[in-house]
């Protein structure tokens, strides 16, 4: 049996069975690989069950066994079958606002954001960016980086966090992840053929070869197909969009003057291939507080997410409660939304930027009720969000259409189906 193909099992039975299937299945491929590759000890590349770096973090991703009590992988709050976020339901049927950690218990404050597309963010720098479509002059400060706020300066940086994060992963350090990481026979080939045979003799160069074989595989095509109706149509290859309301929103979105949305989420000027849908810069767009979560885990009325602000390398106090400006692609299909799940539509979501130019837009759909103050109300980009007309109601079903089809052509099946009718 060829190395390709039992990696491709690998992934397969990792990708559909539950926590504990995952593991006994893994322990039986283990032994076929094994056997299949000579026990694996031998330095070739030929030999090894795991053929390059990407294939290792592909399966450290998915790997149970590198949570505390074995039943979270990275792939937990990261599905593939969810475009990459963590699509478990809460007790209301929905998906959960934020993650419920290995112990069972444990329940963070943010929600956990999308990896697709993520290895396109520049490292966490100060620098400057040219806006295009925007009335704003060009955007000066923090860029890049991962997590919403920054503190990792890069996917590798990243992956490091999780295992180690007390209310994700739980590992009490790096020395227990790499013990974990050494029950695995082709974990131990693959490290010591791809980073040297002494690898493990240095916990900290063994975790830091684990980071850098996950970022491999998220810089792989699995976590960026690139092929959204609205990639399509680029492509020419669905003309058809043209007569879509998605068409209609396209051009509202990248509007001068009819709306803000460009400010922030465009990356390169029109037509770009490789459009990202986000800047990388970071803002307080005047999110409220999801006082929903706060009940569930039990943070006290004294807490405050300053976001950017709580980043290590950032001091100034006017960056406080700015959160990097998220992808829109997948946007319709990783609900809920903002940096701690707020709300939960799209919809919402336009009608919350219109709000802010609109006086007949008070209430927030999904409560009923006045829209909520900024959790921090200091720093809030008034001169971006004041920016653009008001929608009408056929513009926000536009913008919807839109948002809808920067949806990957594997996930389209997971847009909501409601009384918006996208012409599709």
């Amino acid at each position: 049996m060829g190395a390709n193909v039992l990696t491709e099992n690998m992934y397969f039975v990792m990708r559909t069975m539950n926590s504990t299937g995952w593991r006994q299945h893994l322990m039986l491929l283990g032994c076929c690989l094994l056997a299949a590759c000579n026990g694996g000890g031998s330095s070739s590349s030929d030999s090894l069950a795991l053929a390059d770096k990407a294939a290792l973090g592909e399966s450290l991703f998915f790997d149970v066994n590198l949570s505390h009590d074995r039943t979270q992988a990275c792939a937990t709050c990261h599905d593939p079958d969810h475009a990459f976020i963590d699509g478990r339901l809460n007790v209301e049927g929905k998906v959960a606002a934020a993650s419920t950690g290995d112990d069972g218990i444990s329940i963070g404050d943010r929600n956990a954001p999308t990896a697709a597309y993520a290895a396109f963010g520049p490292d966490f720098h100060t620098g400057s960016k040219t806006r295009f479509n925007s009335q704003q002059s060009d955007y000066s400060g923090f860029l890049g980086g991962q997590f919403v706020d920054g503190r990792a300066a890069n996917l590798a940086e990243q992956a490091g966090g999780p295992p180690l994060n007390p209310l994700e992963m739980n590992m009490p350090d790096e020395a227990s992840v790499v013990e974990r990481l050494q029950e695995n026979a082709d974990y131990v080939a693959a490290f010591k053929h791809f980073y040297g045979d002494e690898i493990f003799d240095d916990v900290d160069a063994a975790y830091a070869a684990m980071t850098e074989s996950i970022a491999a595989f998220e810089k792989t095509d699995t976590f960026a197909s690139f092929d959204s109706r609205y990639d399509r149509f680029l492509n020419g290859e669905y003309p058809e969009y043209i007569l879509t309301k998605a068409a209609v929103g396209k051009a509202l979105f990248f509007s001068q003057t009819d709306t803000n949305c460009a400010t922030c989420h465009q990356l390169h000027a029109n037509g770009h291939k490789q459009e990202t849908f986000t800047s990388y810069e970071y803002h307080n767009i005047g999110v409220p507080e999801n006082t929903a979560l706060r009940a569930i885990n039990g943070k006290d009325e004294s807490f405050v997410d300053f976001g950017l602000w709580e980043n290590s390398a950032v001091t100034d106090e006017a960056e406080k409660g700015k959160f990097k400006v998220p992808t829109l692609r997948n946007v319709a299909v990783t609900a809920p939304y903002m940096h701690n799940g707020v709300f939960r539509e799209l919809k919402t979501v336009v009608l919350f930027y219109d709000h802010f130019n609109n006086p007949e837009n008070t209430n927030n759909p999904e409560t009923g009720e006045a829209w909520a103050d900024p959790e921090v109300a200091d720093t809030v980009n008034t001169t971006e969000l004041e920016d653009g007309d008001i929608f009408t109601d056929e513009e926000v079903e536009a913008m919807v259409c839109f948002l809808r089809s920067l949806t990957d052509a594997r996930y389209e099946q997971l847009i909501p189906v409601d009384d918006i009718d996208c012409g599709w």
